[in-house]
């Protein structure tokens, strides 16, 4: 597995890309066909933010820490991946779930402006696959709601988590 580190607001040391690339590179040992990883490092005032995206056998698995110290911060996102790979592998294999591949969901960033704006754009492939599948790929990227294409109804639907902790499907109507 290959580990691609950029950062925004930060110089990329080598001791610190060494680091991150040692990290990173251990989960290979949980998961065989991981992909590269694409790490992104971000630093706003005291805040070390990392990000780390690895497609799994055509799944995502993301994780995200920010601390004051960019070290820390990439120790916890990897603590943070170790534990979504165990608790997703299981599941997926108890399940016999094919996995399908399909690119992270963003949210537009806050602002300090009156209105709020659309910030960022994603184009994605939508690639068929059951419901059940669905609600895994949200819960392993870790977002409320989750766009795919519903393989038994050839449709383009949302799966999203309810506040009573249950889930919902939007279909569309003709």
């Amino acid at each position: 597995m290959k580990v691609h580190v950029r950062g925004r607001n930060i110089e990329v040391t080598d001791a610190l890309k060494d680091y991150i690339g040692k990290r990173v590179g251990k989960l290979s040992k949980y998961i065989d066909n991981l992909g590269d990883a694409q790490v992104t490092m971000t630093v706003e005032k005291d805040s070390h933010r990392i990000e780390v995206t690895i497609p799994i056998n055509g799944m995502i698995l993301r994780g995200e820490e920010s601390t004051d110290d960019m070290y820390t911060s990439t120790d916890l996102v990897v603590e943070k991946l170790e534990k979504q790979i165990g608790k997703y592998k299981g599941k997926l294999q108890k399940r016999g779930v094919r996995f399908v591949s399909v690119p992270k969901l963003t949210t537009p960033v806050d602002s300090d402006e009156e209105a709020p704006r659309l910030v960022r754009t994603k184009r994605f492939a939508i690639k068929p696959m059951p419901v059940e599948e669905a609600l895994l790929q949200m819960n392993l990227l870790g977002h409320n709601f989750f766009v795919f294409s519903n393989a038994e109804t050839e449709q383009v639907n949302v799966v999203y988590k309810r506040k009573d902790g249950n889930y919902g499907l939007i279909e569309q109507d003709f």
